[in-house]
């Protein structure tokens, strides 16, 4: 009899010791612990050892940790209606452990489900032009909206940004054309008015040249001075100034043939 009952003591404080070991629990500093006490909260453990009532205290563990995420290629149209495939990367955390343990089951699918809700709704919201670019409007809205999805759920979101954009070959085609054009045409405006203001130039030099009879014969010397340097056989030699207008003031006096 004594035997039994000292098999059965043993036997209870070995199920006292193990129940005693699993009551001890260790947070990491970047964990925190729920605590519930027959159901219900009590208090947040936070990081290092802790300890609970065996059979009556449980805790489950939120990771405080920033998770990053990349969504899964979303297929919308834009409210242009050119249809588009469009990823992102979320980056969100909990901040409050208790909300995040007791308003949503699996608060990481949750927010993952919404920023893939809220990108379609962001992409459909804008134009093709909108989101080649400028994205940054794109990124805001779609944080703002997260942002007051998820913090009901005790999550913050820090970033969202979109990473790829594919969109049909077509339409690819068409815009090249039209960057094409673009360019045409900045390159026209851009040749007119180089020689509008090179007319403008000439005619400025012409005006100067009129009213200085020496400037004419320093042109001529110069292009003389470079036909030389260009070693052409062939030598273009100018009358001087000074004989034109010699000659244009025996041509206007009275009786000159």
């Amino acid at each position: 009899m004594f035997a039994a009952f000292s098999s059965m003591g043993l036997f209870l404080l070995a199920v006292f010791l193990i129940l005693a070991l699993k009551s001890f629990g260790i947070n990491q500093e970047y964990q925190r612990g729920v605590l519930f006490r027959l159901g219900r909260i009590k208090i947040t453990k936070g990081p290092g050892l802790y300890w609970l009532i065996p059979l009556i205290e449980r805790v489950i563990k939120v990771d405080l940790r920033t998770v990053t995420f990349a969504l899964d290629t979303q297929e919308t149209v834009t409210r242009d209606g050119v249809a588009v495939r469009v990823n992102a990367v979320l980056w969100f955390r909990a901040i409050d452990p208790v909300r995040v343990i007791t308003s949503v089951v699996n608060w990481q699918g949750a927010v993952v489900q919404a920023a893939e809700t809220g990108l379609r709704d962001a992409i459909g919201q804008s134009d093709l032009d909108q989101i080649l670019k400028d994205r940054t409007t794109i990124n805001a809205r779609l944080l703002d909206l997260l942002a007051r999805t998820c913090e009901q759920w005790g999550v913050v979101v820090d970033a969202v940004e979109i990473k790829d954009l594919d969109i049909p070959e077509q339409m690819q085609r068409a815009i090249a054309r039209e960057a094409e054009a673009i360019r045409e045409k900045r390159a026209r405006i851009i040749k007119a008015e180089g020689e509008k203001e090179a007319s403008q130039t000439l005619a400025d030099a012409a005006k100067i040249i009129a009213e200085v009879p020496g400037a004419l014969e320093l042109r001529r010397l110069q292009t003389l001075s470079e036909i030389g340097v260009e070693h052409n056989s062939t030598i273009i030699a100018m009358f001087p100034t000074e004989i034109l207008e010699a000659a244009r003031r025996i041509g206007g006096m009275p009786g000159a043939l």
